[in-house]
């Protein structure tokens, strides 16, 4: 691949851009937007200046609702050998484009699993896609000179390919990503209206549940409308569970004995199985996860303070799996937890009080 046409440059699109570009590939930028091509181009993430020369491949990164109709009008002006789309759903898009008269041979369905809760052009990084998962949705129409394409595009972005057939994905997504996005998003509105004395006790627990609750709300609208039905699904085997709890929860408020007996059962289900689940998520490198120790050491908020303690856990020998801040409200400091393993815990500790750090007790 030498060239290819980047259609769409929000997070995804530019980030697609800045990776290929990186990578030596000449990369034009197309908008309807054009200030937000003009920002791209700005960026490094390629040229948005017109041009009539075909590319190699072009890359649909706009939203669900209008992938089928911008692959049909690439395909129709042929920009490009090959046509690909990054969307978070796959189904819904394909058939439309069928419908629609699109040449399928020329193109496939792709999502790549990355993203943040920013978006636009200025979000955007080029190692955005760096070992993560990317889906690829091929049909028996699909060319074999598209699919290669594509995997050499998710090559470029320094990504892993993953095969899926297009339902399955989107099945799939709406357990692990739109799910998730509307739970946080039901958890952050609970704040809205809460005391602000109830706000000023916020940990990182509640952080973790709401981060990506800050999403753009129009964006999340796009993705749901078009995978209704799978996220209904999830969602509907959510209420069974939280009308269970919320039972069990009434009960341990019981006089009865043997109600609260009930009710503790039913809260050390959902817990236990949640824990179940939990272990089931894929760690560090896709590997197993790995039940790390937490070294928290209190850190001021003052430039090269984080660099240093990477820097005396380097010289302690200790690498660093994993990496959390918790900010200590209406102060200049906080706690980083630092993640190793087990068997490193109580020699990182040792080193890096040694080295001035206070470390907190478990």
């Amino acid at each position: 691949m030498r060239t290819a046409l980047v259609i769409g440059t929000g997070l995804i699109g530019t980030s697609v851009g800045l990776a290929l570009s990186a990578r030596g590939v000449a990369v034009r930028l197309r908008d309807v937007d054009p200030h937000n091509a003009s920002l791209a181009a700005s960026r490094g993430a390629g040229s948005d200046a017109e041009s009539q020369e075909p590319v190699d491949l072009a890359v649909i990164a706009v939203p669900p609702a209008h992938i089928a109709a911008a692959v049909v009008a690439a395909q129709q002006e042929g920009v490009a050998r090959g046509y690909l789309d990054v969307g978070s759903v796959k189904s819904g898009p394909r058939g439309e484009l069928a419908s629609l008269g699109g040449d399928l041979s020329t193109y496939l369905g792709t999502h790549p699993m990355a993203g943040k809760e920013k978006a636009g052009p200025l979000a955007a990084s080029a190692d955005l896609f760096e070992g993560r998962p990317w889906v690829l949705t091929p049909t028996p129409a699909t060319e074999t000179e598209v699919l290669n394409l594509a995997l050499e595009l998710i090559s470029l972005c320094r990504a892993v390919p993953v095969v899926m057939e297009a339902e399955a994905h989107d099945r799939a997504v709406a357990l692990v990503s739109h799910t998730p996005q509307l739970l946080s998003s039901l958890v952050a509105a609970r704040l809205e209206a809460a005391d602000e004395t109830a706000v000023r006790l916020c940990g990182q627990g509640i952080r973790d549940v709401t981060r990506i609750a800050a999403s753009d709300p129009d964006m999340w609208l796009d993705i749901l409308a078009a995978n209704p039905d799978p996220v209904a699904d999830v969602l509907a085997a959510v209420a069974e569970d939280l009308t269970e709890t919320v039972a069990s929860l009434r009960a341990l408020a019981s006089a009865d004995g043997v109600e609260r007996s009930e009710g503790g059962a039913g809260i050390s289900d959902i817990l236990r199985r949640g824990n179940s689940g939990r272990a089931r998520v894929p760690g560090k490198h896709g590997q197993a996860p790995t039940a790390y120790q937490t070294v928290t050491v209190l850190i001021s908020d003052e430039p090269g303070e984080l660099a240093r303690i990477f820097a005396d856990a380097g010289q302690a020998g200790v690498n660093i799996e994993d990496v959390r801040i918790e900010h200590a409200a209406g102060q200049q400091a906080g706690h980083v937890q630092l993640m190793v393993e087990p068997r490193s815990a109580a020699s990182l500790a040792a080193a890096l009080r040694a080295r001035g750090w206070a470390i907190r007790a478990r």
